[in-house]
């Protein structure tokens, strides 16, 4: 089974006869392997600042990024360091580094805290405020990373604002294509997505000077937590996905191209219908062990407070396997286990 490349342009842009027969290829692609190459058209020169940004924010010194590590599952934002996330809980710490952003917009305190009454309860309130609110003049800033170092902040926060409105943009279009291929309608994803509580993670795999410890990898291999994510990969590689027969399928670098998976909460939602799959990121056998690999990826998250239960479209005819959850709850349960 391959990956399949799917043309996401000609959804938006197509006559209805094409944009059927692209959705119908998004339905397949999400009920067969969970993964899809989409050809959009994302600025490849925004995505090369942003990879160049982050290469400089991982060149900085360890004590400089530690300033602004990751303290908790709520906010999830900022720095972690190598080996400090173990996303197969079996195997030791992953081979990588990565610096989580959230963004909001100051202040209508629009502030789904777990005390909110429009917000969910999870427990201990987040040490640090990640949402999305609605200001009065409408700009978007950083959220709960203020002071960032250079080369981050101040005068490279537009480049990173712009980059995640970008991916919002694409990450709806999406959205949208899902919700009429399951029968929907074209709104029912976006409108559940519109706090924004999404995280764009910035990724770096340093090369290895030694050995590996047993079972050890870049990814421990995992499903992704939410409803769709979207990677950027370099061309260094080591992605795998598993298909639905055990085998684990390479998914390298195309050019023009973003990588779309379906999410535990995706899947959830569609009674199995779309699959989350797991994949995950090899030591490469070869020379590439030597270099660094990066990526940059833009997980999608529904509103905390919306309840993620099984559509009626995708019942069936059989019982909702998986019980209602709301989704905030389910992101800090599955961020739990992770750290």
């Amino acid at each position: 089974m391959k990956i399949p490349l799917i043309n996401l342009a000609k959804f938006k842009h197509g006559d209805v006869q094409t944009q059927q027969n692209i959705v119908k290829q998004i339905y397949q692609a999400c009920h067969e392997i969970g993964f899809m190459y989409l050809q959009t058209e994302l600025s490849p020169e925004i995505l090369e600042q942003v990879f160049c940004l982050s290469k400089k924010f991982f060149d900085l010194p360890v004590e400089v990024k530690q300033q602004l590590a990751w303290s908790d599952e709520f906010s999830n934002v900022g720095y972690v360091a190598m080996a400090r996330e173990s996303l197969n809980p079996k195997q030791p710490g992953d081979l990588k580094e990565a610096f989580n952003i959230n963004l909001y917009v100051d202040s209508e305190n629009i502030n789904l805290s777990p005390h909110s009454p429009s917000g969910y309860a999870c427990g201990t309130p987040p040490k640090k405020q990640a949402t999305l609110s609605v200001s009065k003049n409408g700009k978007l800033s950083l959220g709960a990373l203020s002071p960032l170092p250079t080369p981050i902040s101040p005068n490279k926060e537009p480049l990173i604002i712009a980059f995640y409105q970008a991916c919002t943009e694409l990450a709806n279009t999406v959205l949208e294509a899902l919700a009429l291929a399951l029968e929907l309608p074209v709104n029912f994803f976006t409108i559940r997505h519109n706090q924004h509580h999404h995280t764009l993670r910035l990724l770096h795999y340093p090369p290895l000077q030694t050995s590996p410890r047993p079972g050890q990898v870049r990814a421990g291999e995992h499903s992704d937590y939410g409803s769709i994510t979207l990677l950027f990969q370099d061309e260094v590689g080591g992605l795998e996905v598993q298909t639905k027969n055990g085998e684990w399928i390479s998914a390298p670098t195309i050019p023009d191209t973003v990588i779309v998976n379906t999410g535990d909460l995706m899947q959830r939602w569609t009674n199995d219908v779309f699959c989350s799959t797991k994949h995950r990121v090899i030591v490469p056998n070869n020379h590439r062990v030597q270099r660094s690999r990066y990526s940059i990826a833009f997980f999608c998250h529904p509103n905390h407070d919306t309840e993620i239960a099984c559509l009626e479209s995708c019942q069936q005819g059989k019982a909702p396997i998986y019980p209602p959850v709301l989704a905030g709850e389910y992101l800090v349960s599955r961020l739990q286990a992770t750290y």
